[in-house]
């Protein structure tokens, strides 16, 4: 009896364990990329003050993820070398300084090359968090540890855009990015307080092959090319769908304000109870399979865009963010499943697509907004998660 007693409590400490080190995982989750989507909440208002059209400040804004496509891949040459830890909370620190530039710019370019240099710190920092995780985890504590970091990438989406909206609408838009540069301070020290140093973890491996040989075996793995085709539908439809929504909304009939706008991201909410749910619905289903049910949710999300009722509106963004969010997780543990060897690239391969998939989604999805209209934005949002739907199809769970 003592015994089991003994194994419960010893259970119940391992559980408290994980919950509190995968609660600091979304936590620095939260503050690397609370920047990334921010600004869109308050876009009709940056139109404004740039005297600029829609489709060229959403460019502009969205250039954040061009340099996430940019870092991903410097990374992935590079991250054999770098020590997770310090690359991570430096990454950070960097981060503060153009997010604080922004609050002192009247040039659309400059704002633009400030955003593409905030997507190089956070992706920076994204890509070697992954690699961190997927180091110092076993692999059933990976799949939480990586759902509890999209979790905090979720949390990062909803609070991100409400902060905005309010700081922006209260205080204006200076004071604004200068909140949000004290949150990267704020997660820098974070990740100095909490994570391990990784200098044992440095080590090259002289069973690994060099970076090109990795790059290599990566894309001509075909798990992990399907993994980053879907990583960069995933974020074309998503970045493409909440950028240009915002003008759908503050448009009539809608007709909402800036600070309504903001409140409008309520609908991430939901997303963030369900994404920590990806580890059991890609062991329950299986990677196709979850990824096609949950890209299937977000499917019936962008159809409900169509409409012009706002509690309609507003269920089928909440099933957009749910679909996609479930579908990059799943996807996100699937690459760093499949990826034998050097995961640090593999992540930053996929992080690179990914985020390429979000700056064409922006040009594109602009560009068909200005000239065909909402409609047929919608219809292109839906042909390319079909398409993700239709790749995912061969995937397989990896063997253990």
């Amino acid at each position: 009896m003592a015994s089991y007693d003994e194994a419960v409590a010893s259970r119940l400490r391992r559980v408290s364990t994980d919950s509190l080190r995968f609660g600091i995982i979304a936590l620095i989750a939260f503050l690397t990329l609370v920047d990334l989507f921010a600004a869109q909440a308050i876009l009709p208002s940056l139109v404004v003050k740039f005297s600029v059209s829609r489709a060229t400040m959403g460019v502009a804004v969205n250039a954040s993820t061009f340099g996430m496509a940019i870092a991903g891949v410097a990374v992935a040459l590079l991250g054999r070398n770098i020590d997770r830890r310090n690359g991570i909370w430096f990454s950070l620190v960097v981060l503060a300084i153009p997010t604080a530039l922004l609050s002192m710019t009247d040039s659309i370019a400059m704002f633009a090359l400030l955003r593409v240099l905030q997507g190089l710190c956070m992706s920076a920092a994204f890509t070697l968090t992954i690699a961190y995780l997927a180091e110092h985890f076993s692999p059933g504590q990976a799949a939480g540890a990586l759902a509890a970091y999209v979790t905090g990438n979720v949390a990062s989406n909803f609070f991100g855009r409400i902060l905005s909206a309010a700081v922006a609408d209260g205080f204006g838009i200076s004071i604004n990015f200068l909140t949000f540069a004290a949150l990267n301070i704020a997660g820098a020290l974070l990740v100095w307080l909490t994570l391990k140093k990784t200098d044992r973890m440095m080590r090259i491996d002289t069973d690994h092959p060099p970076v090109s040989g990795a790059w290599k075996a990566h894309f001509k793995n075909r798990e992990l090319r399907g993994s980053f085709a879907i990583g960069f539908l995933i974020l074309f439809v998503f970045i493409g769908t909440f950028t240009y929504v915002n003008f759908q909304l503050a448009a009539a009939p809608l007709a909402l304000s800036p600070m309504a706008l903001g409140l409008v991201y309520f609908v991430f909410l939901p997303s963030m109870l369900t994404t920590p749910l990806a580890g059991r619905v890609a062991r329950r289903f299986g990677p196709a399979s979850g990824i096609v049910l949950t890209l299937g949710i977000a499917i019936a999300g962008l159809l409900a865009l169509l409409t012009p009722n706002l509690p309609i509106v507003l269920a089928g963004m909440a099933l957009i963010a749910i679909g996609t969010f479930l579908a990059q997780a799943i996807t996100t543990g699937h690459v760093s499943r499949v990826a034998a060897r050097d995961k640090a690239a593999a992540s930053g391969i996929y992080l690179a697509s990914y985020y390429s998939g979000g700056l064409v989604g922006s040009f594109v999805l602009g560009q068909v907004y200005d000239r065909l209209g909402w409609t047929t934005c919608v219809v292109v949002l839906v042909a390319a998660l079909i398409a993700a739907t239709i790749i995912a199809r061969p995937l397989t769970a990896p063997r253990v």
